[in-house]
């Protein structure tokens, strides 16, 4: 783990071969909350034990305008991330990696993973984080590149402060992990852009501890 500072953290996994993930991304349901089609969705809810990874019972998402001011304040529903992605010992690599992190820092067990492509063409910017610079209204938050296609732009940034010039700007190449604390920082992932004909994509994990779970909070 490369250490930059206790707040955050950028590092390169060996997650194992790729292809594997970025096929179960080919299949992901658009995002219903979202004027576009532009960006395509799974999530599920994981408790981390001493002897593996247990996937929780469906759960919905629910943050607060406070923290969400495009979507917040709105129970929202996704579908589960596929079993056999669950199974992959790559996906389960990138998840004991974030929790292994977060136990420093959290005493939560649970987490939530976020299976996300977001799209670009000709027509449509694709915009990874819509509701502009943010926090997730929880301790940590994991973003694990998959796969980049045919795009340029999709910086990821994290701020101290909104009014502020970000602490960190950097494109996340697959395989590349940034784990970093809600609490410390805002953060922000710029729009992308098409750089041939046809469409291009970002695929990604984002990850949370604890997941943003709506049960929890109603």
């Amino acid at each position: 783990m490369q250490k930059i500072q206790a707040d955050y953290t950028l590092k390169t996994i060996n997650s194992g071969n790729l292809d594997k993930l970025k096929s179960y991304f080919e299949n992901l349901p658009v995002d219903p909350y979202l004027e576009g089609n532009y960006r395509f969705r799974r999530l599920s809810h994981f408790k981390v034990t001493s002897t593996g990874l247990i996937k929780l019972p469906h759960n919905r998402l629910f943050q607060s305008k406070e923290y969400n001011p495009l979507l917040g304040d709105i129970v929202r529903e996704y579908p589960e991330i596929d079993d056999a992605v669950v199974e992959l010992e790559e996906f389960q690599k990138i998840v004991f990696e974030f929790f292994e992190f977060c136990q420093m820092y959290s005493t939560f067990n649970e987490i939530g993973v976020h299976q996300i492509r977001t799209t670009t063409s000709d027509q449509q910017i694709g915009n990874p984080a819509p509701e502009h610079i943010h926090k997730d209204g929880v301790d940590w938050v994991g973003i694990f590149c998959v796969s980049r296609e045919k795009i340029e732009g999709g910086k990821t940034e994290l701020y101290k402060s909104k009014d502020e010039q970000p602490v960190f700007t950097q494109i996340l190449n697959p395989s590349e992990f940034l784990v970093f604390s809600d609490r410390q920082f805002f953060h922000f992932t710029t729009p992308i852009n098409v750089t041939a004909d046809g469409s291009g994509s970002r695929d990604v994990f984002v990850l949370t501890c604890p997941g943003l779970l709506a049960t929890a909070r109603s």
